[in-house]
């Protein structure tokens, strides 16, 4: 039987090869009801798109691919924790003699689990990195997993599973930064959440908890905000939390564009930082070391995290699968000008 063409799939759905191509390729302005009439078409056909997947059917690319959300789905995108995870993974590849191929998604998204295994089907890689937050969405794990691809997931949030993982101490660290401010003399310190779905985020609101009760000081919802990882809600979340009296006098955020937002809005409220407010954030991206004052924050080992994912895919390509645990790699404090002693 001949192998379906896009003009077959075309045919059958009703539309041009231009439209099957824009499905095929997940581009966006495409109504739900085309995409899903073209999607069925595929399905039917079980058409494949890439003919040089036949060639490689024997075998696997030296190829690791990286796939983590899609910056470009936020209104105010932050890429240096996508630069980070980049520069990690190519590290490895480069000195092992591997490619590495980059592809966002966005998990927000119906078809992304075919998205996915159209991919791999096509370049057939040596494995998958899976960054946060997709790290801890089923739908995208057992999407990877059911062609039989190796993966690696980064910073899911969870405990130790049946598979080799790579996370870092997201509550550990926060405890340290809360026990942090406390030395400090802070007693009134609040915390900025960040999106539920992002377990490994949520670990930090864990941490400042643990950091308030080894500190003795007591845990209270109005000193808690809900943000959604951006600059924008991090603002929403400081005009909240400065409206509260007595104030809190420092103001701890679960990473570091929602820590801006709070800096942000201190400036334009005339609270100084930080005399009269402390703001520490998560993360240390660029954006840290940019702002005015800079912002202390928790270095997060973004890069040396995809370099160990990578190379542990890259050793069990070559016969040594490692083990099933958690490999731990530490992030750390680094203290700059948001922060000083209580008022």
């Amino acid at each position: 039987m001949a192998r379906p063409t896009i003009d077959d799939v075309a045919s059958l759905a009703g539309v041009s090869i231009k439209t099957v191509s824009r499905v095929v390729n997940r581009e966006p302005n495409v109504r739900e009801s085309t995409r899903e009439k073209v999607e069925q078409a595929i399905d039917r056909l079980n058409y494949r798109p890439n003919p040089s997947a036949r060639n490689l059917a024997s075998h696997r690319a030296r190829l690791v691919v990286l796939v983590y959300d899609d910056p470009g789905a936020y209104d105010v995108p932050s890429s240096g924790y996508i630069v980070r995870l980049q520069a990690g993974a190519l590290r490895a590849c480069r000195a092992s003699g591997f490619e590495l191929l980059i592809h966002p998604c966005n998990y927000r998204d119906r078809g992304v689990g075919r998205e996915l295994q159209e991919l791999i089907r096509q370049v057939r890689p040596t494995g998958i990195v899976v960054a946060a937050p997709l790290s801890n969405m089923p739908k995208i794990v057992q999407a990877v997993k059911a062609t039989g691809t190796p993966c690696v997931r980064v910073s899911h949030g969870g405990g130790a599973g049946s598979e080799y993982s790579v996370v870092t101490n997201d509550r550990d660290v926060s405890a340290e930064m809360t026990r942090y401010l406390a030395s400090l003399g802070h007693r009134r310190i609040a915390f900025i959440k960040g999106n539920e779905l992002h377990k490994a985020v949520g670990n930090r609101f864990d941490g400042y908890r643990d950091g308030l009760e080894q500190s003795g000081l007591a845990y209270s919802d109005d000193l808690v905000a809900e943000g959604d990882n951006s600059l924008r809600s991090g603002e929403s979340c400081a005009k909240k939390l400065l409206r509260l009296r007595p104030r809190p006098t420092a103001v701890f955020s679960a990473n570091d564009d929602m820590a801006a937002g709070v800096l942000r809005v201190a400036t334009r409220l005339g609270i100084g930082v930080p005399g009269d407010l402390s703001i520490a954030g998560c993360d240390d991206v660029a954006l840290a070391q940019h702002v005015y004052p800079s912002l202390t924050t928790i270095h997060q080992p973004l890069g040396a995290m995809a370099e160990t994912a990578s190379l542990a895919l890259i050793q069990g390509a070559r016969g040594k699968p490692r083990a099933a645990e958690l490999d731990v790699v530490a992030g750390t404090i680094r203290v700059r000008e948001s922060t000083g002693p209580a008022p």
